[in-house]
């Protein structure tokens, strides 16, 4: 495969929020996750510092909170001051502590060194309880609610900058699900009433990528609007058991990311919105979550009563399916990369990507009484928040390889090799990265990189893979890593081992 580039032709500034993540109130992610007073990595206010050390490690620019389904009949008062009331939880179906709320989320933002994103309950919440929110966190002082922050110990504002009206409420999954009309109308009311009380706010509001939800969404609320939030998950995972293979799974790294950005960015354009909204993809993952007894209510099952202990015990204790370690394997790392490398091709567009979630239940970590596993997919935000410079470059590709096959309901053909190409805006002494992934099961793969002019004259490779697609990490067991090689003259060539990950540093 060849490419050729020219450093004066550009796709766009890739924003560091695409690496960023999301946390939400379901099965370990929170309690048991990222704040586990009770552990023995604990720090002095319950965060695992463990984990808050691994985040900050791969630079986490933003995380997107507290839902999620769980996010749509949420009261955010439930979650502040001194006493706090468990409810049940609505959305998954357990009993919620609120031990952890608004002002420890934020708390562990900023100790991780990154950005709150707030998303707001616009299933049974209204206009002015998200406006309420606001108070809480962005006033100084004015108001019930900014004194109520003051009385609850942070007399300092958090100063939220990024906030989401609503999740997925075109479904009817969803708590408080919407028809575009009134989706639109509700987006438009919330967002004045959000601006009143910050006007610095950045907004996005659910959405999808359907044509219909779209216009009435962006004519009724757009001029409000700097995001649009779409979410993707891609493989199977009916059972929690018997995720979708590596073969299959590298089929759905082609249109089946790309085709949900694309019709957006068409949207946008067609009502001239593509220079003011930028797409938040700010849910994302390989593997949907596994919850049984979510959409089971549709068949009115009941689990009360005499069945509650078959409730707590086979569908409660079944969602832990969710961190069996040998589901995550090299073919999430692949995945994850590709999808990546699509937002990154799509960065004058796309501004934020969170990986769903952060921690626990799909997620990049997991946690455990003695530590932390760092799953595959963790080692791709590692390189790329890294190592990957600020402006994506546009590449010719001649000689394109490609891999075909059935997935879903059809057959797919997808490029066997996926690479991106990044320079550096100001005087790094490394100039250039690419991101380059085989996505062969066995074969490796070259690439020959041409530039157009002056280019580089030595490269670092860091290679992530393992010794077969379907290695993963576990407590005690590391197969799935990062390998470094030396600075070396660079010819033009980079050779990419099967099933593979690789940075290569040009300088």
């Amino acid at each position: 495969m060849k490419i050729i580039c020219s450093p004066r032709h550009k796709v766009g500034e890739a924003d560091p929020m695409l690496y960023g993540h999301f946390l939400e109130h379901f099965h370990r992610q929170i309690y048991g996750g990222v704040f586990d007073p009770s552990s023995p990595f604990a720090d002095e206010d319950g965060f695992r510092a463990d984990v808050i050390e691994a985040m900050r490690a791969i630079k986490t620019p933003i995380i997107r909170w507290p839902g999620g389904c769980y996010v749509s009949a949420y009261d955010w008062h439930a979650g502040v001051g001194k006493t706090r009331v468990p409810t049940y939880d609505k959305a998954w179906r357990v009993e919620e502590s609120h031990a952890f709320g608004t002002d420890e989320f934020v708390k562990l933002c900023r100790k991780i060194g990154c950005e709150p994103y707030i998303c707001t309950n616009a299933g049974t919440g209204s206009a002015e309880a998200m406006s309420d929110w606001v108070e809480y966190c962005n006033l100084r002082d004015m108001g019930r609610f900014a004194k109520e922050r003051i009385v609850n110990g942070y007399p300092e504002p958090h100063r939220v900058k990024y906030w989401s009206i609503g999740n997925e409420n075109w479904g009817g999954h969803e708590i408080g699900a919407k028809d575009a009309e009134e989706w639109g109308r509700l987006v438009r009311e919330s967002a004045k009433m959000m601006l009143r009380v910050d006007p610095t706010l950045e907004l996005s509001a659910a959405s999808i990528d359907n044509l219909d939800w779209n216009l009435n969404l962006l004519r009724t609320a757009g001029v409000y609007l700097d995001w649009i939030s779409i979410h993707g998950y891609w493989g199977n995972t009916a059972n929690g058991l018997i995720p979708d293979g590596y073969d299959t799974v590298m089929l759905r790294t082609g249109e089946d990311i790309a085709g949900a950005i694309n019709r957006v960015r068409a949207y946008l354009t067609a009502l001239g919105m593509e220079k003011k909204i930028k797409i938040a993809y700010d849910e994302w993952n390989l593997r949907g979550w596994y919850h049984p007894n979510f959409i089971d209510t549709w068949n009115r099952q009941s689990y009360r009563g005499e069945n509650e202990a078959f409730y707590r015990d086979r569908v409660l204790g079944e969602r832990d399916k969710n961190d069996i370690n040998s589901i995550y394997t090299v073919a999430d790392a692949v995945f994850s990369a590709s999808f990546l490398n699509t937002c990154l091709r799509n960065c004058d567009l796309v501004k934020m990507a969170c990986f769903s979630p952060a921690v626990n239940t799909r997620g990049a970590i997991f946690t455990h009484r003695d530590g932390i596993v760092l799953r595959p997919q963790y080692f791709v935000f590692k390189l790329y928040a890294n190592l990957l410079k600020d402006t994506v470059l546009d590449l010719w590709r001649e000689d394109v390889l490609t891999l075909s096959g059935k997935a879903g309901n059809g057959e797919r053909t997808v490029d066997a090799v996926d690479f991106v190409l990044t320079k550096a805006s100001g005087g790094d002494p490394v100039p250039y990265a690419a991101a380059a992934v085989n996505k062969n099961r066995d074969e490796e793969t070259r690439v020959d990189l041409a530039f157009l002019e002056d280019g580089p004259r030595e490269m670092r490779l860091h290679t992530l893979n393992g010794p077969s697609p379907d290695s993963y990490n576990d407590v005690g067991r590391t197969e799935v890593g990062v390998t470094v090689s030396e600075w070396k003259p660079f010819d033009g060539q980079i050779t990419l081992p099967p099933h593979s990950v690789t940075v290569a540093e040009l300088r």
